[in-house]
């Protein structure tokens, strides 16, 4: 059987509307954001430009790193309810005895949680500089605009929503419970972002080349996640819940 882009157009659009009727979900993507703006703003308008210059990139740095929380959270709870959520509804197996192709089955289901991801997270960030560009303090403005900065959050956003999702659907193939499996999901995220920080705080020295040199090794390990999560797709195992 070949892949169809169409059986996978099938499975987002089945995904985007079990959202709008999850509770739950509606909740992780009205509130959170709400947070992760609030938060780093809070940040921005109360840092102190006479500080000395290492305490003030700290300040920056938490701010900024506020940014690459979000997409790391909000698609590791969507795609750690993708598949134990559907066992718990009774709606798995249905979708898993028509005959989609398992790469069609987990492209469906990654894309329905990284585009709305990915949608917020810039939606979010660009109303973070619209009100730094604004409100604050002309330095504060001019650290958060600069290159380093913007190309860590634009690059890494999709690459860490990618990392979350791929955890978060291989968790789930494997869990029975929908919060056992958003808790580890969500710890499983926080890798990349780890390492984003310390760019942010300058413990590690942002620069072009470092930049797009991680971007790279993300991306290489977002798609041999991919492979993996492919490799252990088990029809019969996760219809049943059995270990295989």
């Amino acid at each position: 059987m070949s892949f169809s882009w169409a059986r996978v157009g099938a499975i987002l659009q089945k995904e985007l509307r079990d959202y709008r009727r999850n509770r739950f979900v509606i909740y992780t993507m009205s509130f959170l954001p709400l947070v992760f703006i609030a938060a780093p703003m809070v940040q921005i308008f109360a840092i102190n430009v006479a500080a000395t210059s290492a305490l003030f990139d700290a300040h920056i740095g938490i701010s900024l790193l506020y940014m690459l929380i979000l997409p790391a959270i909000i698609p590791s709870v969507l795609s750690a309810y993708s598949v134990v959520g559907e066992r718990e509804q009774g709606t798995l197996e249905p979708v898993l005895t028509t005959p989609i192709h398992p790469d069609e089955f987990l492209i469906g289901k990654a894309l329905a949680a990284f585009l709305p991801t990915l949608v917020v997270a810039y939606v979010i960030f660009g109303i973070f500089l619209g009100a730094t560009a604004a409100f604050a303090h002309p330095a504060v403005a001019s650290a958060v605009f600069e290159r380093d900065h913007l190309l860590i959050q634009l690059l890494f956003t999709p690459l860490v929503a990618g990392w979350s999702i791929w955890a978060g659907i291989a968790i789930s193939t494997r869990m029975s419970d929908v919060r056992a499996a958003q808790q580890l999901t969500v710890l499983a995220s926080l890798p990349p972002v780890a390492i984003v920080a310390l760019m942010n705080f300058n413990v590690i020295t942002p620069s072009l080349g470092l930049a797009l040199g991680l971007a790279g090794a993300l991306l290489l390990i977002d798609g041999m996640a991919w492979r993996f999560v492919a490799a252990m797709f088990d029809r019969e195992r996760l219809v049943t819940g059995t270990r295989s």
